[in-house]
C-alpha cells in the first residue's frame, strides 16, 4: 500500500500507509507536516505526500535564510506572503479532498506547522539555527554563499584558463542535496525582503574588509556574474581562501583540486642512519632535502622551469600548482648548507614537532618535515627489533592488570626502549604504582636489573606505599629502602664507601628526594632505570633538589605525576630535562621559544604539545574507555610523616604513658590508655589540637602537608572531596587550610550545625558550581547524607573501625554516584596509627576481634609492654627537609 495524504472537509490532513505518519497527523496537521519535513522522502509515496513535504521544507529553507535573531522575529520573516501561498496552491497535485485546500487552509497549515516547530524548539532548549541543524546537517548550508572556481575549457585567448561564479544555496532538494542559484538571482529572490538580502550578502562585505581582491569584485560587480580569470587572478583568489572561510563562505573547485591546489614545497626527510642494535636518545639520523609537489620529487630542470615562471598558479606536469619557487629555493640552500650531516634523535623529534628554533625557520606552507617509513615505525614502536619488544606479562600480573594498565606498561616500555623517557600522568587512583612495578618486574625478568637495581625517588610519605604495593604485586622484586627509617647504624657509611656493592643484591632501590640530594654515591652510578614519583617535586629548575635529581644517570627514565603536567609550561621543562635531556633545549632557549609562541597572534602551544605528547600518557577516570575497567570504589592509604614538633610532643606523651602505666593498677589502666590514645591522635593531626594553642600552621603538621598534596590534583581536575574528622575542633582549621589549597571556601558540618541548615548545605555542595570540598565531623555526618557530587573521600583521622569509616564513605559512594570514588585514609608512619592499621589489615582474626568490641577496649586487654610497643615512635619516619 502506497503512502498517501488526504484533506478532510473540515480542513484536516490525514495520512495512510505509514504508521509513524498516521500517528503524527493524528496529533494535528502541524505535527504531521513537521514529521514529513524531518523524515526522508518516502520512495513509495503518492504526489500529495511530496507536495506537503515540499511545503514544509520550503518553510524551513526560508527560516534558514533569515538573519539570526529571536524566534518571534525569525518566524515572522519566514512566513509566506500571499504571492508565495498562491504559487504553492497553484502547484498542488491532484488529491482526495483537494477541493478543500484553499488559500485560507494553506495559510492555516503554515501556522500549525510553525506552532509545532516552535513547541519542539522550546522543549529542546535550542536556538532556531541549532534546532534546524538537528533536523539534518544539510540545513545549515541553506542561505550560505559559495564561490566556485573551475577550469575554463574554452579559454580561446589562452590567457584566461579559469572560470569563477558566486552562488547561494537557495534550498535543499528532496534528497537533501543543496540547490544553488547564481548570486545575481538573490536580487530577485529577496526583492521584497531587504533584511534577508543583507544577511545573505554580509559575508561578502566582511571578506571585502580583509581582502582587496574581494573588494574589487564587489566594487565592479564581478561578484554577481560569471567571470573568466587569468592565473594571477585565480592565484589571488586562492590566497584569499582563509578570508573566505573565516567569513563562512564555502569554496568549491570543479575539475581542479579537492581542497587547495598542490603546493611546491621543500621537503626534509629524516631517516635512520643504520639499523640500531640498541635504541637510545643518541641515535643519529640522516636528513635529505628536496623540492616536491605533493609526494612527487622535482628534477633540477623542473625547479628551474618554475623559477622562470615567476610563481603563482603554474601548470606543470599536467596540473596547476601553487608555487613560490624563489623562497623554496632559498630553503633548499639553507638546509643544504647546514654544517652537519646527521641529527640526534632528540633533535629529529623536535624538528618533527616544529619545535626546533636552532634550525632554519619552518614555514609550513613552504617546508614540510617528515619521518621516513623506518623512523616512523621506530617512533611508534612497530619497528622495534624483537629483543626490544615488551616480553609477556607474568601470569599473576596479567590477571591483575586492567586493560588500560596494560596499555600504560606498553607505553613505559615503548618510550624507554626508544631512549626518550616517559611521563605517566594518569589521574589519581588509576594505579600508576602498579603499572611501574609491573614494568620493573619485566626488566628484572629480562635480567636488566643486575648488577645494579633500578632507582626510585619518592616523597617520604610514599615510601611505605611503594613497599607495601611491591610486596603485594611483585614479591619477587627485591626492594631496598635507602632511608634512615630502614638503614641500620653504619649502613649509610657502607653505601657511600661502595654504592654499587651495597646495592648489588637489590632489584629496586627506593629513596626520597631529600636523601637523593644528600647521597653522593647515587651520582657515581648509572642505573638501568630511574623513576621519580610525584615529579612536580622537581618543577623548580633552579632548586638544589631539582638539580640533584636531574643529574642522576639512568638508561631508562620515568616520571610519575597525578597532575596534568602538560598544562604547566615551567614545570614541563624540568620534568623533560630529567626524562630526555635536550628534548626541550636549554632552559633559556625554551623560555625564549615559549615567549615567541605567546607573542604570535594565535598564541598556540600546539608545537609544544606535538613535541611532548608522545611521551606523556594521561588517562582520566572520566574517560569512557577507562571507567568501564574501574571498580566502583578504590581505597588507598595516604601516608604522612611527623614534623619535628609533632615527634617531640609524641615522645613526651609516650614517656608519660609509660610512667602512668607503671603507677596505675588494673583499675586505672583504662584511663591511662584512653587518654594516651586521644593525645596520640591529636598530635598526629596537628600539635595545636593537642596543646590547644590555636596556631594551626600547615608546616607544623605532616598530615596538613600531605592533605595539601592530595588536594592539588583534585583541584586541578575540578573534582570535589569530602574530608572526615572525628574531632569537631578540627573542622574549622581544616576548612581554612583547604580553602587556601583550593583557592575558594568550602563547607563545614559538625554537631553544632543547626539541623535546619544541613539540607541547604548538602544542596549547595551537590550543585555543579558548588563548593569543591566539604569538611564533616564523623559523628554528625557519618550517616544519612547524600553527597554524590564528591568523587574523593579523605579520612583525616582514623576511627579504627572500618564499619564506621565505610558508613562515612558511603555519603559519596551510593546510588546516584556515576564516578569511581577514591578513598584516602591518612596515616602517620612510625606511630601507633600505622601499627593499628597494619593489625587491622594484616591480621584478620585480631581485626575481627577489634571490630567486635572496638579498638580501645581491645587495647586495654594488652599487657603494658605490648601497649608501649604499639605506641613506640620510630624517629626515622620524621619529616625530611631538602
Amino acid at each position: 500500500m502506497s503512502i498517501r495524504i488526504t484533506v478532510s472537509p473540515g480542513g484536516v490532513l490525514r495520512a495512510a500507509g505509514d504508521a509513524a505518519l498516521e500517528q503524527a497527523f493524528a496529533s494535528g496537521s502541524g505535527a504531521g507536516l513537521l514529521a514529513l519535513l524531518k523524515g526522508d522522502a518516502p520512495p513509495d509515496a503518492e504526489p500529495p505526500v511530496h507536495f506537503f513535504r515540499r511545503v514544509g521544507r520550503e518553510f524551513a529553507a526560508r527560516l534558514c535564510r533569515v538573519p539570526e535573531s529571536d524566534p518571534e522575529t525569525m518566524f515572522r520573516s519566514a512566513r509566506p506572503d500571499a504571492e508565495l501561498l498562491a504559487a504553492e496552491l497553484f502547484d498542488r497535485p491532484s488529491m482526495t479532498g483537494g477541493e478543500y485546500l484553499t488559500l485560507d487552509l494553506l495559510t492555516r497549515l503554515h501556522e500549525e506547522l510553525e506552532a509545532a516547530m516552535r513547541a519542539e524548539i522550546a522543549r529542546s532548549g535550542l536556538n532556531v539555527p541549532d534546532y534546524l541543524r538537528t533536523l539534518s546537517p544539510a540545513w545549515s548550508s541553506v542561505g550560505k554563499l559559495s564561490f566556485h572556481l573551475a577550469e575554463n575549457k574554452k579559454n580561446e585567448d589562452d590567457r584566461h584558463p579559469f572560470a569563477f561564479l558566486a552562488t547561494f544555496i537557495h534550498r535543499l532538494s528532496e534528497n537533501d542535496q543543496p540547490r544553488h542559484l547564481p548570486l545575481a538571482a538573490a536580487l530577485k529572490t529577496f526583492s521584497g525582503d531587504r533584511a534577508a538580502l543583507l544577511a545573505l550578502l554580509r559575508p561578502i562585505r566582511e571578506a571585502a574588509e580583509k581582502s582587496g581582491f574581494v573588494a574589487r569584485l564587489l566594487a565592479d560587480g564581478s561578484i554577481y556574474r560569471p567571470c573568466v580569470w587569468t592565473p594571477d587572478e585565480a592565484h589571488a583568489f586562492v590566497q584569499a581562501i582563509p578570508v573566505f572561510e573565516e567569513a563562512n563562505i564555502l569554496v568549491r573547485f570543479a575539475n581542479l583540486w579537492k581542497k587547495r591546489p598542490p603546493k611546491l614545497q621543500a621537503k626534509v626527510s629524516l631517516e635512520v642512519g643504520r639499523k640500531p642494535s640498541r635504541l637510545n636518545s643518541e641515535l643519529l639520523l640522516r636528513f635529505t632535502v628536496e623540492a616536491v609537489i605533493g609526494n612527487e620529487k622535482l628534477t633540477p630542470d623542473e625547479l628551474e622551469e618554475l623559477l622562470h615562471s615567476g610563481g603563482g598558479l603554474v601548470r606543470i606536469k599536467g596540473e596547476w600548482v601553487d608555487a613560490d619557487p624563489e623562497n623554496v629555493q632559498k630553503l633548499l640552500k639553507q638546509w643544504g648548507a647546514l654544517p652537519r650531516e646527521a641529527l640526534t634523535l632528540a633533535e629529529g623529534v623536535r624538528l618533527l614537532a616544529k619545535a626546533a628554533p636552532e634550525f632554519p625557520a619552518v614555514d609550513s606552507d613552504l617546508l614540510r618535515i617528515e619521518a621516513a617509513e623506518e623512523l616512523e615505525k621506530l617512533l611508534s614502536g612497530d619497528g622495534f627489533p624483537d629483543e626490544l619488544r615488551r616480553p609477556p606479562l607474568p601470569a599473576p600480573l596479567a590477571r591483575t592488570l586492567r586493560p588500560y594498565q596494560v596499555g600504560g606498561v606498553d607505553f613505559l616500555w615503548r618510550t624507554t626502549a626508544l631512549g626518550m623517557g616517559g611521563c605517566l600522568a594518569d589521574d589519581m587512583g588509576l594505579g600508576k604504582t602498579l603499572q611501574v612495578l609491573t614494568y620493573l618486574e619485566l626488566l628484572r625478568k629480562r635480567g636488566l636489573l643486575s648488577p645494579l637495581p633500578a632507582l626510585l625517588i619518592a616523597p617520604a610519605s610514599l615510601l611505605e606505599n611503594w613497599k607495601s604495593e611491591a610486596a603485594k604485586f611483585t614479591p619477587g622484586l627485591r626492594l631496598r629502602l635507602l632511608h634512615n627509617s630502614a638503614l641500620a647504624p653504619g649502613e649509610l657509611d657502607r653505601f657511600e664507601a661502595d654504592p654499587a656493592g651495597f646495592l648489588a643484591e637489590s632489584d629496586l632501590a627506593v629513596t626520597t628526594y631529600a636523601m637523593a640530594t644528600r647521597l653522593r654515591g647515587l651520582h657515581a652510578l648509572e642505573f638501568p632505570a630511574v623513576v621519580i614519583d610525584e615529579a612536580q617535586a622537581i618543577k623548580n629548575p633552579n632548586s638544589g633538589q631539582s638539580r640533584a635529581v636531574r643529574r642522576l644517570r639512568g638508561r631508562r627514565r620515568i616520571a610519575l605525576s597525578g597532575t596534568p603536567v602538560e598544562n604547566r609550561l615551567t614545570d614541563l621543562w624540568s620534568i623533560f630535562d630529567f626524562l630526555t635531556p635536550g628534548l626541550l633545549g636549554t632552559l633559556p632557549r625554551f623560555q625564549e621559544w615559549i615567549k615567541s609562541l605567546e607573542e604570535k597572534q594565535e598564541k598556540s602551544c600546539a608545537p609544544l604539545r606535538r613535541l611532548t605528547s608522545p611521551y606523556i600518557l594521561r588517562r582520566l577516570k572520566s574517560d569512557r574507555s577507562i571507567i568501564r575497567d574501574l571498580p566502583d570504589k578504590s581505597e588507598v592509604n595516604a601516608y604522612c610523616t611527623l614534623t619535628k614538633e609533632q615527634a617531640l610532643l609524641y615522645s613526651r606523651v609516650l614517656e608519660a604513658m609509660k610512667r602512668d602505666l607503671e603507677c596505675a593498677g588494673e583499675d586505672g589502666k583504662a584511663g591511662v590508655v584512653l587518654g594516651a590514645l586521644t593525645h596520640f591522635k591529636q598530635i598526629c593531626n596537628h600539635p595545636a589540637q593537642y596543646t590547644g594553642g590555636g596556631d594551626f600552621r600547615p608546616e607544623a603538621s605532616g598530615k596538613f602537608q600531605r592533605l595539601a598534596e592530595l588536594a592539588e590534583p583534585i583541584a586541578s581536575r575540578q573534582e570535589k572531596v569530602l574530608v572526615f574528622t572525628q574531632y569537631r575542633e578540627m573542622c574549622e582549621p581544616l576548612h581554612e587550610h583547604l580553602a587556601h589549597c583550593f583557592g575558594r571556601p568550602g563547607l563545614v558540618l559538625h554537631g553544632g550545625t543547626p539541623v535546619g541548615r544541613r539540607a541547604g548545605l548538602v544542596e549547595e555542595f551537590q550543585r555543579e558550581d558548588g563548593p569543591p570540598f566539604f569538611v564533616l565531623s564523623l559523628k554528625a555526618a557519618g550517616t544519612g547524607l547524600n553527597l554524590t557530587a564528591a568523587s574523593h573521600v579523605i579520612h583525616f583521622d582514623r576511627w579504627w573501625n572500618p564499619a564506621v569509616e565505610n558508613q562515612a564513605t558511603d555519603r559519596a559512594y551510593r546510588i546516584g554516584q556515576h564516578r569511581n570514588v577514591l578513598v584516602h585514609k591518612m596515616i602517620c608512619v612510625g606511630t601507633i596509627e600505622a601499627r593499628i592499621d597494619a593489625l587491622i589489615r594484616d591480621k584478620r582474626k585480631l581485626a575481627d576481634d577489634l571490630l567486635a568490641s572496638g579498638v580501645e577496649s581491645e587495647l586495654m586487654r594488652l599487657p603494658a609492654a605490648e601497649l608501649l610497643k604499639l605506641a613506640r615512635l620510630d624517629l626515622n619516619h620524621m619529616e625530611e627537609t631538602e
